[in-house]
C-alpha cells in the first residue's frame, strides 16, 4: 500500500465511520477501484485506521469523557450487545462479509427507510440526562443489526438511540461514544488476526498506519462537527439519497463482475 493509497482509504474512513452511510460500503469501492482491496494488510489497515477517528471522539468531547463513572458504566452497558452478539453469531456474520451484493442491498434498503426517518421519529424528545441503563442497553442492541455488512454501525445506533425518544443530536452523540469501545475492540481484534495469520509491519506499513491514523483523525473531527450540525438543521432524507445511490452502484459493479472485496 502506498502513502496516497493509505490517505484516501483514511479520507474515506474519516468521513464516513461516523456518518449513517456505511464506512464498509466506501470502502469496498475505494480499495476495489485502487487494487489493493484482496490485500491482508488492506483488510488489517481498514480497521486500524479507526484508531484515529476513535481519538477525535475523545478529543471532541474530552470533557464527557471526565464527568462521571456513570458515563462509562452506560457505555459498557450498551457495548455489551456486541460482544454477545459477536460470539454467538461469528460464523453467520463472517459468511455475510464475503457477500458484497449484501452490503449494496443494505445500502439500498438502509437509504430507502432514511426517507421516511425523520417523520417516523418526529415526537417530542428527551434529553441526554434521561438516557438509563435500559436505554442504554436497548441501544446496543442495534449493534447487532450493525454486524451486518452495509447496514453502518452509526445509522444502527442513531435509529436505536431515537427509538428510545432521544433527540437527534443526543442519538447520535451517544452513537460517537459508543464507537469508541466499540471500535477500539474491532482494531485490536483485527490486529490480532492479522499477526495470527502470519502478517507482519514492515517501514512501508508502519509509515502506512501513522499516516493513517493521523489523517482519519483529522477528517473524522471535521466529520462529526460538520454531521451534527446538518443533521439537527436538515434530518436524515439527503443521506437516505446517497445510501441508495451508493447502494445501487455497488450491486451494478457487482453483477457486471466487477472484482469487489469487502475489506
Amino acid at each position: 500500500m502506498s502513502v496516497i493509497e493509505a490517505i484516501i482509504l483514511a479520507i474515506i474512513e474519516g468521513i464516513t465511520e461516523f456518518l449513517p452511510i456505511s464506512s464498509t460500503g466506501h470502502m469496498i469501492i475505494g480499495s476495489s477501484l485502487m487494487g489493493i482491496a484482496q490485500h491482508p494488510f488492506t483488510k488489517m489497515f481498514t480497521v486500524a485506521i479507526q484508531l484515529g477517528a476513535i481519538l477525535s471522539v475523545v478529543v471532541l468531547y474530552w470533557k464527557r469523557f471526565f464527568q462521571s463513572f456513570e458515563f462509562y458504566f452506560k457505555l459498557f452497558v450498551a457495548f455489551i450487545p456486541a460482544v454477545i452478539g459477536g460470539l454467538l453469531f461469528k460464523d453467520y456474520i463472517d459468511a455475510l462479509l464475503e457477500r458484497v451484493d449484501v452490503v449494496g442491498y443494505m445500502l439500498l434498503i438502509g437509504g430507502i427507510f432514511f426517507l421516511f426517518m425523520d417523520k417516523i421519529f418526529a415526537s417530542d424528545r428527551v434529553t441526554e440526562e434521561e438516557i438509563t441503563y435500559s436505554k442504554a442497553f436497548k441501544i446496543g442492541m442495534f449493534q447487532i443489526i450493525a454486524m451486518v455488512p452495509g447496514v453502518s454501525r452509526s445509522a444502527a445506533t442513531i435509529i436505536g438511540g431515537l427509538s428510545q425518544k432521544l433527540n437527534k443530536k443526543t442519538a447520535a452523540e451517544f452513537s460517537f461514544f459508543l464507537a469508541v469501545p466499540t471500535m477500539f475492540a474491532a482494531t485490536v481484534l483485527s490486529i490480532y488476526e492479522f499477526f495470527n495469520d502470519g502478517g507482519s509491519f514492515g517501514e512501508q506499513e508502519i509509515t502506512a498506519l501513522i499516516i493513517g491514523n493521523v489523517v482519519a483523525f483529522v477528517v473524522a473531527m471535521i466529520a462529526i462537527k460538520s454531521f451534527i450540525a446538518f443533521l439537527t438543521k436538515h434530518g436524515f432524507k439527503v443521506f437516505g439519497y446517497y445510501r441508495i445511490v451508493v447502494g445501487i452502484a455497488i450491486l451494478i459493479m457487482y453483477y457486471m463482475g466487477l472484482e469487489l472485496s469487502i475489506v
